[in-house]
């Protein structure tokens, strides 16, 4: 395996990461571990999950994920993994968590009682890469980035990481960080994909400029670029699928932010592409989130074993620059017109 650092630590990380907000919820506890176990086999060393997981979230259902990987980690030397975990973000945000009763925030109470409720459910002393779940727009990021720095100095933490953040975010951070003599975000996790490029302006640069990494998340889209909705329908069982008609309207704007007729007209392009280059559309987009510099590793997801085929044979894809340039004419014509 081809192991990447996460930003300027010393995390090696494999090219793929496996993710776990699915487990608790559209799978169980069984079909997870074997998930688990199929990509530690594979080689992955990369795992990340959140305490507000699994998806959707809810107040009943939250914490559930870190109980299941937590059972699964004692099958496994500790120091062969590295676990990321996250806290949830502000409730002042685009979102608001269903824990602590909605009150949540990047201040120094939350970030140390999530930290404490996520050790207990994952059965360990220290996290490997510690998240904010998305930024709070409150809270002055000095005091966000002390208690993680005393955190860290502590070792209950050993790298810190942004999610959902923007260029300003990210560099108002870690220059704060810097002129404060504190630890820094290492790495930032993002949606990106062939569907959502737009992390290729100004992000990327920050990201390239710092030595920052990339962790991209729904590298396939929430599933669009399997191809699965591509029928004219909704598959029962997929994620979208409950989505459009959830009571939260938060999740319903999501569904038709990710399968709309461009993001289906420019799968419909991608998996000829795929064909004519011999290549399974699954293995083929994920293999395009991994292939940039500042990425070390693309979070992929699965509810049952059976999926990882696919993604985890982005491991042995190289895309040449033909293939690429297709892609991106794709991108320019359908998603991004005039970019």
């Amino acid at each position: 395996m081809n192991y990447r650092y996460v930003g300027k630590s010393g995390l090696r990380v494999s090219p793929l990461c496996m993710g776990t907000m699915t487990f608790g919820t559209q799978c169980d506890k069984k079909e997870a571990f074997k998930i688990l176990d199929k990509a530690y086999d594979a080689g992955i060393n990369f795992f990340d999950t959140a305490e507000l997981y699994p998806v959707p979230p809810s107040g009943e259902l939250a914490g559930r994920t870190e109980e299941i990987v937590g059972e699964w980690l004692k099958t496994k030397p500790r120091d062969s993994i590295i676990l990321a975990t996250k806290v949830a973000g502000a409730a002042n945000g685009w979102f608001v968590p269903p824990i602590r009763h909605g009150l949540t925030a990047i201040d120094r109470f939350h970030i140390t009682r999530a930290l404490e409720g996520s050790l207990k459910r994952l059965k360990t002393d220290y996290i490997d890469l510690y998240q904010i779940h998305w930024p709070d727009q409150t809270v002055p990021i000095e005091e966000s980035l002390s208690v993680l720095d005393e955190l860290v100095k502590a070792g209950k933490i050993r790298v810190i990481g942004t999610s959902n953040d923007s260029a300003y975010g990210l560099t108002k951070a870690n220059e704060t960080a810097r002129f404060k003599g504190l630890t820094r975000f290492e790495s930032i996790q993002n949606n990106f994909s062939l569907l959502n490029p737009r992390f290729l302006d100004e992000l990327s640069t920050v990201c390239e400029k710092e030595s920052i990494s990339l962790l991209p998340y729904s590298p396939l889209a929430g599933g669009v670029l399997t191809g699965k909705y591509n029928g004219g329908f909704f598959p029962p069982t997929a994620r979208f699928a409950k989505y459009v008609n959830h009571q939260n309207p938060r999740l319903q704007a999501q569904a038709g932010r990710f399968v709309n007729t461009k993001t289906l007209e420019a799968t419909a392009r991608y998996q000829t592409i795929a064909t004519e280059y011999g290549l399974n559309l699954t293995t083929m987009a994920t293999a395009w989130s991994m292939q940039h510099p500042f990425v070390a590793s693309s979070i992929i997801g699965a509810t049952h074993a059976g999926q990882l085929d696919e993604t985890l044979a982005a491991l042995h894809v190289s895309l040449n620059p033909e293939l690429l340039r297709a892609l991106h004419e794709v991108q320019q014509a359908i998603l991004y017109p005039m970019g």
